[in-house]
Protein backbone atom coordinates (compact mmCIF):
# COMPACT_ATOMS: atom_id res chain seq x y z
CA UNK A 1 0.00 0.00 0.00
CA UNK A 2 1.57 3.27 -1.12
CA UNK A 3 1.86 5.97 1.50
CA UNK A 4 -0.37 9.05 1.34
CA UNK A 5 1.65 12.22 1.82
CA UNK A 6 -0.13 15.49 2.61
CA UNK A 7 1.96 18.58 2.04
CA UNK A 8 1.46 22.32 1.48
CA UNK A 9 1.91 25.68 3.14
CA UNK A 10 1.43 26.14 6.87
CA UNK A 11 -2.15 26.76 7.87
CA UNK A 12 -3.69 24.74 5.03
CA UNK A 13 -4.78 21.95 7.38
CA UNK A 14 -2.24 19.21 6.72
CA UNK A 15 -2.11 17.70 10.21
CA UNK A 16 -5.84 17.91 10.93
CA UNK A 17 -6.70 16.43 7.54
CA UNK A 18 -4.03 13.75 7.84
CA UNK A 19 -5.44 12.51 11.14
CA UNK A 20 -8.94 12.18 9.66
CA UNK A 21 -7.61 10.40 6.54
CA UNK A 22 -5.70 7.96 8.74
CA UNK A 23 -8.87 7.22 10.73
CA UNK A 24 -10.96 6.75 7.59
CA UNK A 25 -8.49 4.31 6.04
CA UNK A 26 -7.31 2.61 9.23
CA UNK A 27 -3.73 3.71 8.58
CA UNK A 28 -1.07 4.97 10.94
CA UNK A 29 -0.74 8.77 10.84
CA UNK A 30 2.68 10.43 11.08
CA UNK A 31 3.42 14.16 11.30
CA UNK A 32 7.03 14.78 10.27
CA UNK A 33 7.41 17.79 12.56
CA UNK A 34 6.01 15.82 15.49
CA UNK A 35 8.32 12.92 14.64
CA UNK A 36 11.36 15.22 14.72
CA UNK A 37 10.25 16.70 18.03
CA UNK A 38 9.81 13.21 19.49
CA UNK A 39 13.26 12.09 18.26
CA UNK A 40 15.08 15.18 19.55
CA UNK A 41 12.98 15.94 22.64
CA UNK A 42 12.78 19.58 21.53
CA UNK A 43 10.23 21.80 19.83
CA UNK A 44 10.85 22.79 16.20
CA UNK A 45 11.32 26.43 17.19
CA UNK A 46 14.04 25.42 19.68
CA UNK A 47 15.83 23.37 17.00
CA UNK A 48 15.82 26.42 14.72
CA UNK A 49 17.12 28.66 17.51
CA UNK A 50 19.84 26.35 18.76
CA UNK A 51 20.94 24.40 15.66
CA UNK A 52 19.74 26.52 12.75
CA UNK A 53 17.49 25.86 9.78
CA UNK A 54 20.06 23.76 7.89
CA UNK A 55 20.28 21.27 10.76
CA UNK A 56 16.49 21.03 10.86
CA UNK A 57 16.32 20.38 7.11
CA UNK A 58 18.86 17.57 7.51
CA UNK A 59 16.62 16.05 10.16
CA UNK A 60 13.68 16.31 7.74
CA UNK A 61 15.65 14.45 5.08
CA UNK A 62 16.47 11.67 7.52
CA UNK A 63 12.82 11.33 8.58
CA UNK A 64 11.67 11.30 4.93
CA UNK A 65 14.12 8.54 4.06
CA UNK A 66 12.98 6.38 6.97
CA UNK A 67 9.27 6.93 6.34
CA UNK A 68 9.67 6.16 2.63
CA UNK A 69 10.90 2.69 3.56
CA UNK A 70 7.52 1.95 5.14
CA UNK A 71 4.10 1.38 3.60
CA UNK A 72 0.46 2.11 4.41
CA UNK A 73 1.15 5.40 6.21
CA UNK A 74 -0.61 8.75 6.11
CA UNK A 75 2.11 11.39 6.39
CA UNK A 76 1.71 15.13 6.98
CA UNK A 77 4.88 17.05 6.15
CA UNK A 78 6.12 20.42 7.27
CA UNK A 79 5.41 23.25 4.86
CA UNK A 80 8.98 23.32 3.55
CA UNK A 81 9.76 19.58 3.65
CA UNK A 82 9.05 18.84 0.00
CA UNK A 83 10.62 22.06 -1.24
CA UNK A 84 13.80 20.00 -1.02
CA UNK A 85 14.26 18.17 -4.33
CA UNK A 86 15.53 14.94 -2.78
CA UNK A 87 12.65 14.77 -0.30
CA UNK A 88 10.10 15.57 -3.00
CA UNK A 89 11.30 12.94 -5.46
CA UNK A 90 11.57 10.33 -2.71
CA UNK A 91 8.05 10.91 -1.41
CA UNK A 92 6.50 11.06 -4.89
CA UNK A 93 8.24 7.81 -5.80
CA UNK A 94 6.99 5.93 -2.75
CA UNK A 95 3.54 7.45 -2.22
CA UNK A 96 0.75 9.65 -3.48
CA UNK A 97 1.43 13.30 -2.65
CA UNK A 98 -1.51 15.67 -2.16
CA UNK A 99 -0.73 19.38 -1.81
CA UNK A 100 -3.17 21.47 0.21
CA UNK A 101 -3.51 25.14 -0.70
CA UNK A 102 -5.54 28.11 0.51
CA UNK A 103 -5.84 31.77 -0.33
CA UNK A 104 -3.31 34.12 1.28
CA UNK A 105 -6.15 35.84 3.11
CA UNK A 106 -7.41 32.56 4.58
CA UNK A 107 -3.89 31.52 5.59
CA UNK A 108 -3.47 34.87 7.30
CA UNK A 109 -6.75 34.38 9.15
CA UNK A 110 -5.83 30.88 10.30
CA UNK A 111 -2.26 31.64 11.30
CA UNK A 112 -3.26 34.83 13.04
CA UNK A 113 -4.90 32.68 15.69
CA UNK A 114 -1.80 30.56 16.36
CA UNK A 115 1.29 31.08 18.46
CA UNK A 116 3.92 32.59 16.13
CA UNK A 117 6.68 31.44 18.46
CA UNK A 118 5.95 27.87 17.36
CA UNK A 119 6.46 28.83 13.70
CA UNK A 120 10.07 30.06 13.46
CA UNK A 121 9.74 31.24 9.85
CA UNK A 122 6.98 33.64 10.90
CA UNK A 123 8.76 35.25 13.85
CA UNK A 124 8.60 38.71 12.37
CA UNK A 125 6.81 41.90 13.19
CA UNK A 126 4.87 41.78 9.90
CA UNK A 127 3.04 38.45 9.57
CA UNK A 128 1.47 39.35 6.21
CA UNK A 129 4.81 40.16 4.60
CA UNK A 130 6.36 36.94 5.91
CA UNK A 131 3.49 34.80 4.59
CA UNK A 132 3.42 36.46 1.19
CA UNK A 133 7.20 36.12 0.83
CA UNK A 134 7.18 32.42 1.69
CA UNK A 135 4.18 31.71 -0.54
CA UNK A 136 5.88 33.42 -3.46
CA UNK A 137 9.08 31.46 -2.93
CA UNK A 138 7.27 28.10 -2.74
CA UNK A 139 4.31 28.57 -5.09
CA UNK A 140 5.99 27.15 -8.20
CA UNK A 141 6.81 23.88 -6.44
CA UNK A 142 3.40 23.61 -4.78
CA UNK A 143 1.74 24.11 -8.18
CA UNK A 144 3.83 21.34 -9.72
CA UNK A 145 2.23 18.60 -7.61
CA UNK A 146 -0.33 16.67 -9.71
CA UNK A 147 -2.92 16.48 -6.93
CA UNK A 148 -3.89 19.74 -5.23
CA UNK A 149 -6.86 20.70 -3.07
CA UNK A 150 -7.84 24.29 -2.26
CA UNK A 151 -9.00 24.16 1.35
CA UNK A 152 -10.11 27.81 1.57
CA UNK A 153 -13.83 27.07 1.69
CA UNK A 154 -13.81 23.39 2.71
CA UNK A 155 -14.18 21.67 6.06
CA UNK A 156 -11.55 19.24 7.33
CA UNK A 157 -13.97 16.38 6.65
CA UNK A 158 -14.53 17.52 3.04
CA UNK A 159 -10.79 17.82 2.39
CA UNK A 160 -10.15 14.40 3.95
CA UNK A 161 -12.79 12.85 1.70
CA UNK A 162 -11.08 14.29 -1.37
CA UNK A 163 -7.67 13.07 -0.20
CA UNK A 164 -9.09 9.56 0.16
CA UNK A 165 -10.47 9.77 -3.39
CA UNK A 166 -7.12 10.95 -4.72
CA UNK A 167 -5.27 8.17 -2.87
CA UNK A 168 -6.99 5.71 -5.17
CA UNK A 169 -5.56 7.53 -8.20
CA UNK A 170 -2.13 7.45 -9.79
CA UNK A 171 -0.14 10.28 -11.38
CA UNK A 172 2.80 9.50 -13.68
CA UNK A 173 5.02 12.25 -15.11
CA UNK A 174 6.17 11.96 -18.73
CA UNK A 175 9.20 14.01 -19.70
CA UNK A 176 10.02 15.24 -23.19
CA UNK A 177 12.50 17.82 -24.57
CA UNK A 178 11.48 21.14 -23.11
CA UNK A 179 8.86 20.00 -20.65
CA UNK A 180 6.75 17.29 -19.07
CA UNK A 181 3.11 16.36 -18.59
CA UNK A 182 1.18 14.14 -16.20
CA UNK A 183 -0.89 11.07 -16.86
CA UNK A 184 -3.52 10.91 -14.12
CA UNK A 185 -5.38 7.65 -13.62
CA UNK A 186 -8.34 7.02 -11.35
CA UNK A 187 -12.08 6.64 -11.01
CA UNK A 188 -14.30 9.71 -11.29
CA UNK A 189 -11.88 12.09 -12.99
CA UNK A 190 -14.44 13.19 -15.59
CA UNK A 191 -16.52 14.80 -12.85
CA UNK A 192 -13.43 16.76 -11.70
CA UNK A 193 -12.04 17.68 -15.12
CA UNK A 194 -13.00 21.36 -14.78
CA UNK A 195 -11.17 21.86 -11.50
CA UNK A 196 -8.17 19.86 -12.70
CA UNK A 197 -7.83 21.89 -15.91
CA UNK A 198 -8.37 25.12 -14.01
CA UNK A 199 -5.29 24.27 -11.96
CA UNK A 200 -3.30 23.34 -15.10
CA UNK A 201 -4.47 25.90 -17.64
CA UNK A 202 -5.82 28.77 -15.50
CA UNK A 203 -8.06 30.33 -18.17
CA UNK A 204 -8.81 30.30 -21.88
CA UNK A 205 -11.29 28.91 -24.35
CA UNK A 206 -11.71 25.15 -24.55
CA UNK A 207 -12.99 23.15 -27.49
CA UNK A 208 -13.94 19.58 -26.66
CA UNK A 209 -13.44 17.34 -29.69
CA UNK A 210 -15.47 14.18 -29.37
CA UNK A 211 -17.27 11.74 -31.66
CA UNK A 212 -20.80 10.61 -32.35
CA UNK A 213 -20.50 7.54 -30.10
CA UNK A 214 -18.79 9.11 -27.08
CA UNK A 215 -20.65 12.42 -27.06
CA UNK A 216 -23.99 11.05 -25.76
CA UNK A 217 -22.18 9.16 -22.99
CA UNK A 218 -19.75 11.65 -21.49
CA UNK A 219 -19.81 15.06 -23.15
CA UNK A 220 -22.54 16.53 -20.95
CA UNK A 221 -20.64 15.65 -17.76
CA UNK A 222 -17.38 17.06 -19.13
CA UNK A 223 -19.02 20.28 -20.33
CA UNK A 224 -20.82 20.73 -17.00
CA UNK A 225 -17.57 20.34 -15.07
CA UNK A 226 -15.72 22.75 -17.36
CA UNK A 227 -18.48 25.37 -17.19
CA UNK A 228 -18.57 25.06 -13.41
CA UNK A 229 -14.88 25.98 -13.46
CA UNK A 230 -15.90 29.02 -15.58
CA UNK A 231 -14.25 27.94 -18.82
CA UNK A 232 -15.68 29.16 -22.12
CA UNK A 233 -16.54 25.78 -23.68
CA UNK A 234 -17.50 24.66 -27.18
CA UNK A 235 -17.94 21.12 -28.49
CA UNK A 236 -16.92 19.82 -31.90
CA UNK A 237 -18.39 16.42 -32.83
CA UNK A 238 -16.63 14.41 -35.52
CA UNK A 239 -17.57 11.05 -37.07
CA UNK A 240 -16.43 7.87 -35.32
CA UNK A 241 -14.23 5.24 -36.94
CA UNK A 242 -10.84 4.80 -38.59
CA UNK A 243 -12.36 5.42 -42.02
CA UNK A 244 -12.90 9.04 -40.96
CA UNK A 245 -9.30 9.60 -39.85
CA UNK A 246 -8.55 11.70 -42.90
CA UNK A 247 -7.40 15.15 -43.91
CA UNK A 248 -11.01 15.95 -44.90
CA UNK A 249 -12.13 15.40 -41.30
CA UNK A 250 -9.29 17.59 -40.05
CA UNK A 251 -10.24 20.31 -42.53
CA UNK A 252 -13.83 20.31 -41.28
CA UNK A 253 -12.54 20.37 -37.70
CA UNK A 254 -10.48 23.50 -38.45
CA UNK A 255 -13.69 25.23 -39.54
CA UNK A 256 -15.41 24.21 -36.30
CA UNK A 257 -12.49 25.52 -34.24
CA UNK A 258 -12.77 28.84 -36.05
CA UNK A 259 -16.52 28.94 -35.45
CA UNK A 260 -15.80 28.30 -31.74
CA UNK A 261 -13.45 31.31 -31.80
CA UNK A 262 -10.57 29.25 -30.45
CA UNK A 263 -7.44 31.39 -30.39
CA UNK A 264 -3.78 30.66 -29.74
CA UNK A 265 -4.39 30.76 -25.99
CA UNK A 266 -7.08 28.09 -26.27
CA UNK A 267 -7.05 24.36 -25.66
CA UNK A 268 -8.28 21.39 -27.67
CA UNK A 269 -9.56 18.61 -25.39
CA UNK A 270 -9.86 15.19 -27.02
CA UNK A 271 -12.69 13.11 -25.52
CA UNK A 272 -12.74 9.72 -27.19
CA UNK A 273 -10.62 6.83 -28.38
CA UNK A 274 -7.43 6.68 -30.37
CA UNK A 275 -8.92 7.91 -33.64
CA UNK A 276 -10.43 10.98 -31.99
CA UNK A 277 -7.16 11.64 -30.16
CA UNK A 278 -5.14 11.37 -33.38
CA UNK A 279 -7.41 13.77 -35.27
CA UNK A 280 -7.80 16.26 -32.41
CA UNK A 281 -4.08 16.14 -31.63
CA UNK A 282 -3.10 16.74 -35.26
CA UNK A 283 -5.52 19.66 -35.41
CA UNK A 284 -4.12 21.08 -32.14
CA UNK A 285 -0.58 20.77 -33.50
CA UNK A 286 -1.37 22.64 -36.71
CA UNK A 287 -4.26 25.02 -35.97
CA UNK A 288 -2.80 28.54 -35.69
CA UNK A 289 0.61 26.80 -35.61
CA UNK A 290 -0.27 25.06 -32.40
CA UNK A 291 -2.65 25.36 -29.44
CA UNK A 292 -2.67 23.51 -26.11
CA UNK A 293 -3.90 19.92 -26.11
CA UNK A 294 -5.41 17.64 -23.43
CA UNK A 295 -6.20 13.94 -23.84
CA UNK A 296 -9.18 12.24 -22.14
CA UNK A 297 -9.13 8.72 -23.58
CA UNK A 298 -12.37 6.73 -23.33
CA UNK A 299 -11.24 3.33 -24.66
CA UNK A 300 -8.79 0.96 -23.03
CA UNK A 301 -6.75 0.92 -26.23
CA UNK A 302 -6.25 4.68 -26.15
CA UNK A 303 -5.63 4.65 -22.38
CA UNK A 304 -2.74 2.19 -22.54
CA UNK A 305 -1.24 3.36 -25.82
CA UNK A 306 -2.57 6.02 -28.19
CA UNK A 307 -3.03 8.88 -25.70
CA UNK A 308 0.59 8.78 -24.55
CA UNK A 309 3.74 9.82 -26.38
CA UNK A 310 2.67 12.78 -28.49
CA UNK A 311 2.18 11.06 -31.85
CA UNK A 312 -0.81 12.34 -33.83
CA UNK A 313 -1.82 11.83 -37.42
CA UNK A 314 -4.28 10.82 -40.09
CA UNK A 315 -4.42 8.19 -42.80
CA UNK A 316 -4.04 8.42 -46.57
CA UNK A 317 -5.66 5.95 -48.97
CA UNK A 318 -2.24 4.27 -49.30
CA UNK A 319 -1.77 3.58 -45.58
CA UNK A 320 -2.20 4.44 -41.91
CA UNK A 321 -0.74 7.50 -40.20
CA UNK A 322 1.20 8.68 -43.24
CA UNK A 323 0.52 12.32 -42.33
CA UNK A 324 1.09 13.49 -38.78
CA UNK A 325 2.95 15.54 -36.22
CA UNK A 326 4.27 15.25 -32.70
CA UNK A 327 2.06 17.12 -30.24
CA UNK A 328 2.75 16.55 -26.56
CA UNK A 329 -0.34 17.09 -24.41
CA UNK A 330 -0.59 19.33 -21.38
CA UNK A 331 -2.25 16.50 -19.51
CA UNK A 332 -3.74 13.01 -19.95
CA UNK A 333 -6.75 12.13 -17.77
CA UNK A 334 -7.74 8.46 -17.57
CA UNK A 335 -11.06 7.84 -15.80
CA UNK A 336 -11.39 4.10 -15.17
CA UNK A 337 -15.15 4.50 -14.62
CA UNK A 338 -15.63 4.60 -18.39
CA UNK A 339 -14.30 1.04 -18.75
CA UNK A 340 -17.60 -0.21 -17.33
CA UNK A 341 -19.43 1.08 -20.43
CA UNK A 342 -17.10 -0.57 -22.96
CA UNK A 343 -18.11 -3.74 -24.81
CA UNK A 344 -15.94 -6.81 -24.32
CA UNK A 345 -14.42 -6.36 -27.78
CA UNK A 346 -13.02 -2.97 -26.78
CA UNK A 347 -11.45 -4.42 -23.64
CA UNK A 348 -9.85 -7.16 -25.75
CA UNK A 349 -8.48 -4.57 -28.18
CA UNK A 350 -6.78 -2.74 -25.33
CA UNK A 351 -5.48 -6.01 -23.90
CA UNK A 352 -3.67 -6.70 -27.20
CA UNK A 353 -1.59 -3.54 -26.79
CA UNK A 354 -0.98 -4.35 -23.11
CA UNK A 355 0.29 -7.82 -24.04
CA UNK A 356 2.50 -6.17 -26.67
CA UNK A 357 4.07 -3.96 -24.00
CA UNK A 358 4.79 -7.02 -21.88
CA UNK A 359 6.51 -8.75 -24.81
CA UNK A 360 8.64 -5.67 -25.47
CA UNK A 361 10.01 -4.96 -22.01
CA UNK A 362 8.05 -6.42 -19.06
CA UNK A 363 7.97 -10.23 -18.67
CA UNK A 364 6.14 -9.98 -15.34
CA UNK A 365 3.39 -7.91 -16.97
CA UNK A 366 3.13 -10.50 -19.75
CA UNK A 367 2.79 -13.28 -17.18
CA UNK A 368 -0.01 -11.40 -15.39
CA UNK A 369 -1.90 -10.93 -18.63
CA UNK A 370 -1.38 -14.40 -20.10
CA UNK A 371 -3.17 -16.04 -17.18
CA UNK A 372 -6.49 -14.70 -18.37
CA UNK A 373 -8.78 -11.69 -18.35
CA UNK A 374 -8.41 -9.52 -15.26
CA UNK A 375 -9.74 -6.04 -14.44
CA UNK A 376 -7.75 -3.09 -15.72
CA UNK A 377 -7.32 -1.24 -12.44
CA UNK A 378 -5.45 2.08 -12.22
CA UNK A 379 -2.41 0.11 -11.01
CA UNK A 380 -2.49 -2.28 -13.99
CA UNK A 381 -3.00 0.54 -16.50
CA UNK A 382 -0.06 2.37 -14.91
CA UNK A 383 2.08 -0.78 -15.17
CA UNK A 384 1.31 -1.05 -18.89
CA UNK A 385 1.98 2.64 -19.46
CA UNK A 386 5.33 2.62 -17.70
CA UNK A 387 6.73 0.41 -20.47
CA UNK A 388 5.79 2.95 -23.12
CA UNK A 389 6.76 5.95 -20.99
CA UNK A 390 10.25 4.56 -20.43
CA UNK A 391 10.70 4.12 -24.17
CA UNK A 392 9.24 7.45 -25.34
CA UNK A 393 11.24 9.41 -22.77
CA UNK A 394 14.39 7.82 -24.17
CA UNK A 395 13.36 8.50 -27.78
CA UNK A 396 10.54 11.10 -27.90
CA UNK A 397 10.67 11.66 -31.69
CA UNK A 398 10.97 8.04 -32.86
CA UNK A 399 14.53 8.25 -34.12
CA UNK A 400 15.69 4.99 -32.59
CA UNK A 401 14.51 2.99 -29.59
CA UNK A 402 10.87 4.09 -29.87
CA UNK A 403 10.36 2.03 -33.00
CA UNK A 404 10.10 -1.11 -30.84
CA UNK A 405 6.58 0.02 -29.94
CA UNK A 406 5.64 -0.95 -33.51
CA UNK A 407 5.84 -4.63 -32.59
CA UNK A 408 2.88 -6.33 -34.29
CA UNK A 409 1.91 -3.14 -36.13
CA UNK A 410 3.60 -3.81 -39.49
CA UNK A 411 1.32 -6.71 -40.42
CA UNK A 412 -1.42 -5.34 -38.18
CA UNK A 413 -1.74 -2.05 -40.04
CA UNK A 414 -1.73 -3.88 -43.38
CA UNK A 415 -4.58 -6.14 -42.20
CA UNK A 416 -6.57 -3.13 -41.03
CA UNK A 417 -6.14 -1.44 -44.39
CA UNK A 418 -6.99 -4.50 -46.51
CA UNK A 419 -10.06 -5.23 -44.37
CA UNK A 420 -11.15 -1.60 -44.88
CA UNK A 421 -10.93 -1.28 -41.10
CA UNK A 422 -13.61 -3.88 -40.40
CA UNK A 423 -10.97 -5.61 -38.28
CA UNK A 424 -10.29 -3.38 -35.25
CA UNK A 425 -6.81 -2.21 -34.38
CA UNK A 426 -6.31 -4.42 -31.32
CA UNK A 427 -7.36 -7.57 -33.15
CA UNK A 428 -5.10 -6.67 -36.09
CA UNK A 429 -2.16 -6.08 -33.74
CA UNK A 430 -2.79 -9.48 -32.11
CA UNK A 431 -2.45 -11.15 -35.50
CA UNK A 432 0.61 -9.02 -36.18
CA UNK A 433 2.23 -10.17 -32.91
CA UNK A 434 1.86 -13.81 -33.93
CA UNK A 435 3.22 -13.04 -37.41
CA UNK A 436 6.24 -11.24 -35.90
CA UNK A 437 6.96 -14.18 -33.59
CA UNK A 438 6.72 -16.68 -36.45
CA UNK A 439 9.02 -14.56 -38.63
CA UNK A 440 11.52 -14.39 -35.73
CA UNK A 441 11.50 -18.20 -35.56
CA UNK A 442 12.05 -18.46 -39.34
CA UNK A 443 15.05 -16.15 -39.00
CA UNK A 444 16.34 -18.21 -36.05
CA UNK A 445 16.07 -15.21 -33.74
CA UNK A 446 13.67 -16.98 -31.38
CA UNK A 447 12.66 -20.47 -30.27
CA UNK A 448 9.37 -21.90 -31.46
CA UNK A 449 7.93 -22.03 -27.94
CA UNK A 450 7.81 -18.21 -28.06
CA UNK A 451 5.08 -18.46 -30.72
CA UNK A 452 3.11 -20.82 -28.51
CA UNK A 453 3.41 -18.55 -25.46
CA UNK A 454 2.23 -15.49 -27.40
CA UNK A 455 -0.61 -17.36 -29.08
CA UNK A 456 -1.80 -18.78 -25.75
CA UNK A 457 -1.76 -15.35 -24.11
CA UNK A 458 -3.78 -13.81 -26.93
CA UNK A 459 -6.22 -16.72 -27.06
CA UNK A 460 -6.86 -16.38 -23.33
CA UNK A 461 -8.25 -12.91 -24.10
CA UNK A 462 -10.17 -14.31 -27.10
CA UNK A 463 -8.00 -12.33 -29.51
CA UNK A 464 -7.42 -13.67 -33.04
CA UNK A 465 -4.19 -15.50 -33.86
CA UNK A 466 -4.98 -16.40 -37.48
CA UNK A 467 -5.14 -14.30 -40.64
CA UNK A 468 -8.83 -13.89 -41.54
CA UNK A 469 -10.24 -14.35 -45.02
CA UNK A 470 -8.16 -11.66 -46.67
CA UNK A 471 -5.87 -11.80 -49.68
CA UNK A 472 -2.29 -12.45 -48.60
CA UNK A 473 -1.14 -10.72 -51.80
CA UNK A 474 -3.09 -7.59 -50.82
CA UNK A 475 -1.62 -7.67 -47.32
CA UNK A 476 1.92 -7.86 -48.73
CA UNK A 477 1.12 -5.06 -51.18
CA UNK A 478 -0.09 -2.91 -48.29
CA UNK A 479 3.25 -3.45 -46.53
CA UNK A 480 4.87 -1.46 -49.34
CA UNK A 481 3.24 1.69 -47.94
CA UNK A 482 4.24 1.08 -44.31
CA UNK A 483 5.71 4.32 -42.96
CA UNK A 484 8.53 2.41 -41.25
CA UNK A 485 10.06 1.25 -44.55
CA UNK A 486 13.73 2.12 -45.07
CA UNK A 487 15.61 1.99 -48.36
CA UNK A 488 12.74 0.10 -49.97
CA UNK A 489 12.69 -2.58 -47.28
CA UNK A 490 9.88 -3.31 -44.86
CA UNK A 491 11.21 -2.94 -41.33
CA UNK A 492 9.94 -5.43 -38.73
CA UNK A 493 10.19 -5.37 -34.97
CA UNK A 494 10.68 -9.01 -33.96
CA UNK A 495 10.66 -10.65 -30.51
CA UNK A 496 13.67 -12.68 -29.42
CA UNK A 497 12.02 -13.63 -26.14
CA UNK A 498 9.48 -12.15 -23.77
CA UNK A 499 11.03 -8.86 -22.71
CA UNK A 500 13.44 -8.43 -25.64
CA UNK A 501 12.82 -7.34 -29.24
CA UNK A 502 14.90 -6.00 -32.11
CA UNK A 503 14.47 -4.25 -35.46
CA UNK A 504 15.18 -6.27 -38.62
CA UNK A 505 15.27 -5.06 -42.23
CA UNK A 506 16.21 -8.13 -44.20
CA UNK A 507 12.92 -10.03 -44.07
CA UNK A 508 12.27 -11.48 -47.51
CA UNK A 509 8.88 -11.33 -49.19
CA UNK A 510 9.01 -15.13 -49.43
CA UNK A 511 9.22 -15.52 -45.64
CA UNK A 512 6.44 -12.99 -45.05
CA UNK A 513 4.22 -14.71 -47.60
CA UNK A 514 4.94 -18.16 -46.19
CA UNK A 515 4.19 -17.08 -42.61
CA UNK A 516 0.92 -15.39 -43.59
CA UNK A 517 -0.22 -18.49 -45.53
CA UNK A 518 0.75 -20.61 -42.53
CA UNK A 519 -1.52 -18.44 -40.37
CA UNK A 520 -4.56 -18.49 -42.68
CA UNK A 521 -7.82 -19.63 -41.11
Amino acid sequence: MRNIIITGFMGTGKTAVGRVVGQKLGREFVDTDARIEALTGREISKIFTRDGQEAFRNMEQDVCRKLSEKEDLVIATGGGTLIDTENRELMMRTGTVVCLTASAEEIMRRLGRTDKSKRPLLETSDLEVAIESLLKARSQIYQAFPWRIDTTHLTIEEVAKRVVEISERIAIPVRYPGGEYDIRIGAGLLERVGQILLEELSTGRICVVTNTVVSPLYNAAVEKSLRKAEFNVSTCIIPDGEEHKTLNTVSRLYEKLLDAELDRGGTVVSLGGGVTGDIAGFAAATFMRGVKFVQIPTTLLSMVDASVGGKTGVDLPQGKNLVGAFKFPQLVLIDTHVLATLPDEEIRNGAAEAIKHGIIADPDLFDRLRNGPLPFTPELIARVLRVKIGIVEEDPYERGRREVLNLGHTVGHAIEQVSKFTIPHGAAVAIGLVAAARIAVRLKLADHDLVERIENALSTWELPIKVPELSVDEIIAALAHDKKRRNGQTRFILPRRIGAVEAVDNVSAAIIRSVLHEMEE
